[in-house]
């Protein structure tokens, strides 16, 4: 299985949550991209997220989360020193 655009949405929108708190959730507006409002219905309906448009992170949301925003930092290209 390869990285598909639904797949890097999610990912993406996984990125938004402030891994520092549990307290702190988000929210997609009815106006976003639709490529968004369809990821996080995707994310609910794995489990991830509390709300089909946001709320807070799972247990399993958080972990994926953090699995996410970890891969992101090993992969990103270093800055020029």
């Amino acid at each position: 299985m390869r990285y598909n655009p639904a797949l890097m949405d999610e990912l993406n929108l996984l990125l938004h949550f402030n891994l520092d708190t549990t307290q702190q959730g988000i929210k997609v507006h009815h106006d976003a991209d639709p490529d968004l409002i369809a990821a996080a219905a995707r994310l609910h309906e794995k489990g991830l997220i509390t709300l089909p448009d946001g709320g807070y992170l799972t247990e399993l949301g958080r972990e994926t989360a953090e699995h996410a925003q970890s891969l992101l930092g090993l992969l990103k290209t270093p800055e020029p020193a």
